[in-house]
């Protein structure tokens, strides 16, 4: 599978980016999956509900299957939060993954920021950034700096990166 990334600063529009992109890559006809890392106690499931009361009661892994669609949540329980690298290896085969966060990994990676903030880019230090998607003038980079809503420039661009060009 072809991963790329999409990392930056807290609100520095990676959401918003990473929406754009899969939108413009399904678009193209390829099969895209995300995957999402949060810093915060993130809970898909709700109180009340069946899957949450088998999790509640101390299940590992609850799958959660219906006609529309299905979702696997597994609980750490204490255990280390797995690797990127495990994660990935739960997905389905597609064209392309998109990562959204991760800034620490060794993937390649786009950084989003949509607007000048209090911190310094992660670009000027962190070699496998190979693009800033800006929203306003960041001075120089010694990468590409593309404009943060031209979506399909920046979807040519992990085309590029990634060998997905057809």
């Amino acid at each position: 599978m072809r991963i790329f990334g999409v990392t930056g600063w807290k609100n520095s529009g990676k959401t918003t980016l990473m929406e754009g992109l899969v939108s413009e890559f399904c678009r193209r006809g390829f099969s895209v999956s995300t995957l999402k890392h949060a810093h915060h106690n993130v809970d898909i499931d709700q109180p009340g509900k069946d899957s949450y009361r088998h999790r509640a009661a101390g299940a590992q892994e609850v799958l959660l299957a219906s006609g529309n669609r299905w979702a696997l949540m597994h609980e750490l329980r204490g255990a280390q939060e797995p690797p990127l690298a495990a994660l990935l290896a739960h997905l389905s085969p597609v064209d392309l993954v998109l990562v959204e966060g991760y800034k620490r990994e060794a993937h390649p990676k786009i950084e989003a920021a949509v607007s000048r903030g209090n911190r310094p880019l992660l670009a000027q230090k962190d070699p496998h950034i190979a693009a800033v998607a800006a929203g306003y003038a960041v001075g120089q980079l010694t990468v590409p700096v593309l404009d943060i809503h031209d979506i399909p420039a920046i979807a040519d661009f992990i085309a590029r990166q990634t060998g997905l060009e057809r």
